[in-house]
């Protein structure tokens, strides 16, 4: 038996443990989730969402599937739609909800969304996901940004080091750690997380135009310029940086080692802080949450939507019920405080956020007010996922020194997008 059928055959066990057998077993009064969210942070973050729905007399079903970027999670997934066996929702991104959508398997949620206001006050390129064909199919549950540096500050202020403003800052506090006996930079070798880290590198290295041109509208001239090798050739520098045993290192993991001080930084996106939140830390104190240097301004963003299916009438009311509670304002706060992501919608008080995450909310203020809100390629909201699954083919193999130098890994990057268009 393949891996790959395995891990259906588990999942499918799984589903059948928990009830996800077809609507005739189902129940009206019981919610059905199918998520990744399996570390600390996350699963204190979902339980808020979980909470408000027990409080509100509904049961809580959910099949977590762990895997990095979530790609077991999806394998998993079709497993269960190919079956008949539709969850009430689906932790999803980007264009991977209209993917589902337009094989006709997506609820609508048109008329709770009209009754809601949610085109009010959700952005609309979260929007842009979240409706299909005029129709609302999705909830995003949060707004996530990519290009973040997570530094302890212990470890920071032995080395003498200061908060760095430009790449080559960044580089020279790499090289203060690595001289202290300090892992620089913590990283999960994955393609995922190795992608995002280049998401930053590129908007840092070339600026919020050239991000958008190479990444958002995968410009010819931009994938082939002088400007992404000079990308290339900064990842590289960065990779010097890691430890010998960072291959295929899972995220928190890596966050972990920044939270206990064996590592000073890690770039990861701002659900890092959900695990520092976890283990008592508090920003300014015991770390930094900065943005990558040479990116302030701009956010790469990722969004964790909810995507609804099409379930039986008697199923109906509690995925109408679920939508509701997932966009209210009291859920998006207590989910994303803990989550360390933002709200999605953007009216809900900063009040009771950290320092992190209010910059994090006025960060996204001024960067959708000023046209540098830009979708990550990493993340699945840059491109469709087959050029997404390119782009981290390449980035990883580069990484892991399969693709030997710059020149060639702008060849290859090119030559990989246009064969997924």
């Amino acid at each position: 038996m393949t891996v790959r059928m395995k891990l259906i055959a588990g999942v499918a066990l799984a589903a059948a443990s928990l009830g996800f057998v077809g609507a005739a077993q189902a129940q009206t009064k019981e919610v059905q989730i199918l998520h990744w969210w399996t570390s600390g942070g996350e699963a204190a973050a979902l339980k808020v969402i979980k909470d408000a729905m027990v409080a509100q007399g509904y049961s809580w079903k959910e099949v977590p599937v762990a895997g990095g970027g979530g790609d077991a999670a999806m394998t998993a997934l079709k497993a269960m739609v190919a079956a008949g066996n539709n969850p009430t929702a689906s932790q999803m991104l980007g264009y991977t909800v209209l993917d589902f959508a337009k094989q006709g398997v997506m609820g609508d949620l048109t008329e709770t969304a009209k009754a809601e206001g949610w085109d009010k006050v959700v952005p609309a390129p979260l929007q842009k996901f979240a409706v299909y064909d005029g129709k609302w199919v999705a909830v995003p549950v949060n707004l996530h940004s990519v290009n973040w540096l997570w530094i302890n500050k212990a470890v920071l202020d032995k080395i003498g080091g200061t908060e760095p403003k430009t790449f080559d800052d960044l580089i020279v506090l790499l090289g203060k750690a690595k001289a202290a006996g300090v892992v620089p930079l913590a990283l999960g070798g994955q393609n995922w997380q190795e992608a995002t880290m280049f998401d930053s590198v590129v908007l840092s290295t070339g600026g919020p135009d050239f991000y958008k041109k190479a990444f958002n509208d995968l410009d010819d001239d931009a994938l082939k310029s002088d400007t992404m090798k000079k990308s290339f050739d900064n990842l590289a520098k960065l990779i010097t940086y890691v430890d010998p045993n960072f291959a295929g290192r899972d995220w928190n993991l890596a966050t972990a080692m920044v939270i206990k001080g064996d590592a000073l930084v890690q770039v990861m996106g701002d659900w890092a802080k959900g695990e520092f939140k976890a283990a008592g830390k508090t920003p300014g104190t015991d770390y930094l949450c900065v943005r990558f240097p040479g990116t302030d301004g701009s956010v790469v963003y990722n969004t964790d939507m909810f995507a609804m299916f099409a379930v039986p009438a008697d199923r109906q009311a509690a995925e109408v019920a679920l939508a509701k509670t997932v966009l209210s304002k009291e859920v998006q706060a207590g989910f994303n405080i803990n989550k360390g992501s933002v709200p999605s919608r953007t009216d809900v008080p900063d009040t009771n956020f950290d320092e992190c995450g209010k910059k994090g909310i006025a960060d996204l203020q001024k960067a959708s007010a000023g046209g540098t809100l830009f979708g990550s390629l990493a993340q699945g909201y840059g491109a469709p996922p087959a050029i997404a699954d390119a782009y981290k083919d390449v980035v990883t193999k580069f990484v892991h020194g399969q693709i030997k130098t710059s020149d060639e890994a702008v060849q290859e990057l090119v030559k990989a997008i246009d064969d997924a268009k």
